[in-house]
């Protein structure tokens, strides 16, 4: 299982890069599931490993002229206002175990997983269904306020889960600030990095953190990654979002009734 995992860590960045998000949903379950890391740690880990990982993205991404760094910060300032908070105060709020329904009791462990399926259903129905592509217009005008709200519901909601939030990114940079896909998913790379890595600084006052096992898993997944951007070259993307949206519906099915049953 462990070998197997660190092999997951590889196909985490592979996924980043390819289509600018997905790979914290897969991170969380792998950590959850394979390695055996509470749900809570795991979605600390999962904010370190996307967001280093998006971090080598987006630098590689910069250099190429691909990343709209204005609208990044627009987006990201009011993410990872979000993510920290939500992180660093919001989750220690939760108490361990929150309801009972019927003789089931809902802890804070089931809660969150349950919770990160249901963004994973939503993800799963943008990517099948998703645009191809927006026209490619020259970035004027566009709904800062629009962009500035979805930003900080972003970093809220992923701040619970631990997830980059790629896949509510790339839809908002596309519908409401007008970017071409491409653009879209290198400058999501920059958002998901500087919102994920804020919000693991809020964890590293909270857990006791296992820096080799870290370090040594988004190590694989920064080679990933590298092996993303490339292949992203003769890719569809968007043939490759609705493959990978319906393994995501299928493993959120996978959550749910694990967590459930």
């Amino acid at each position: 299982m462990e070998i197997f995992g660190f092999f997951s860590a590889l196909l985490i960045g592979l996924i980043l890069g390819l289509i600018g998000g997905g790979g914290s949903i897969l991170t969380v379950p792998i950590f959850v599931y394979l390695l055996g890391i509470s749900p809570l740690v795991a979605t600390a880990y999962s904010l370190f490993v996307v967001g280093t990982t998006a971090l080598v993205g987006a630098i590689s991404n910069h250099k190429k002229r691909m990343v709209d760094v204005r609208t990044g910060f627009i987006f990201a300032v009011p993410a990872f206002i979000g993510v920290y908070v939500t992180r660093r105060y919001l989750l220690s709020l939760i108490p361990e175990d929150i309801f009972y329904i019927s003789s089931f009791l809902v802890t804070k462990d089931v809660a969150i997983m349950l919770f990160f399926s249901i963004l994973m259903l939503a993800a799963s129905f943008f990517m099948i269904n998703g645009r191809a592509e927006v026209s490619n217009t020259k970035l004027l005008n566009y709904n800062v306020p629009l962009l500035t709200l979805e930003g900080l519901v972003v970093g809220v909601l992923t701040g619970f889960v631990g997830a980059g939030g790629g896949f509510l990114i790339i839809p908002a940079l596309v519908f409401f600030a007008k970017l071409p896909m491409k653009k879209a998913i290198a400058t999501s790379l920059m958002i998901i990095s500087i919102k994920s890595l804020i919000g693991f600084i809020g964890d590293i006052q909270n857990f006791e953190i296992d820096w080799f096992f870290l370090l040594s898993f988004t190590s694989i997944s920064v080679i990933g990654i590298f092996l993303g951007i490339y292949f992203s070259k003769f890719i569809n993307e968007n043939k490759l979002k609705k493959v990978f949206g319906w393994f995501v519906f299928l493993m959120a099915l996978f959550i749910i009734i694990k967590e459930l049953i």
